[in-house]
């Protein structure tokens, strides 16, 4: 097998979803582990993968493991298979608060590592990635594990000390978004709107929004501005947010989440 799984649960099917898609791999290249039987049998059925229970037949049959279980089962994870990873496979890590220093020590010998932290827009192909590659990996084995990446959204490879950062503002922040997709969806159904395009409506205006951002290159404030005419509608709103203090709340909420990334 090219890419073994270990856990076979959401941000593991997104992954082997985009792979798939792409084409990068063929099914029969994959194979999934999971203590679950019914979630290792949805990635069999959903996307056509190898499956096991086994831990160890992944390690022993993939060139590269994603290691996608929770973080609190990372260490008798890798204390499981530890010993049968070879010096030419490649791990990569998806869980926030586990550095490359910490799983160096877990390893206790010299493994190829990307830590990285993907969302789940990854589900519907519009994932962003974190990758932070250890000292192992060479510049064409980067490449190979961002193509994988690569599949299912954006990747950027960044300096560790920023992953926490990454956590809130892009591995939690669609909780966020969703949140506020919902909130103004409330405030349409309580103006009369039919809930279903209510959603539509919000979530069209989130999706729309952000290409601006991403395809302009305009700063995000001169973008509001220009939705913002003198004595309008948008800058009431506007105001309005801001008296309730709208920025600073996720801004706190964020920090929030980056702090407890740093325990994990």
């Amino acid at each position: 097998m090219k890419l073994g799984f270990i856990g076979c649960g959401n941000m593991a099917s997104a992954i082997m979803g985009g792979i798939i898609k792409k084409e990068l791999m063929k099914p029969e290249e994959i194979i999934g582990a999971d203590v679950f039987a019914p979630t290792r049998e949805r990635a069999r059925e959903t996307y056509g993968i190898q499956i096991t229970d086994s831990n160890m037949e992944v390690v022993e049959n993939s060139e590269v493991i994603i290691l996608a279980v929770k973080p609190q089962f990372y260490e008798s994870v890798i204390t499981e298979i530890k010993d049968k990873v070879k010096d030419s496979q490649i791990i990569i890590t998806i869980a926030p608060g586990k550095t490359l220093a910490w799983l160096k020590e877990k390893f206790g010998k010299e493994v190829k590592i990307v830590r990285t932290m993907p969302n789940t827009p990854a589900m519907v192909m519009e994932g962003m990635t974190a990758a932070c590659p250890n000292e192992n990996m060479t510049e064409e084995e980067i490449k190979y594990a961002c193509s994988i990446l690569e599949s299912f959204g954006k990747v950027e490879v960044i300096p560790e000390r920023l992953m926490d950062a990454v956590v809130s503002v892009s591995g939690s922040s669609p909780a966020y978004v969703f949140l506020f997709i919902e909130a103004m969806a409330d405030a349409a159904v309580a103006d009369g709107m039919p809930r279903p395009q209510a959603y539509k409506f919000a979530a069209q205006a989130v999706l729309g929004s952000a290409k601006m951002v991403l395809e302009t290159g305009k700063h995000p404030g001169e973008l509001k501005d220009m939705v913002c005419s003198p004595a309008g509608t948008t800058i009431e709103a506007v105001r309005v947010l801001e008296r309730t203090g709208f920025r600073s709340s996720v801004i706190e909420a964020m920090k929030a989440c980056a702090d407890i990334a740093k325990r994990m």
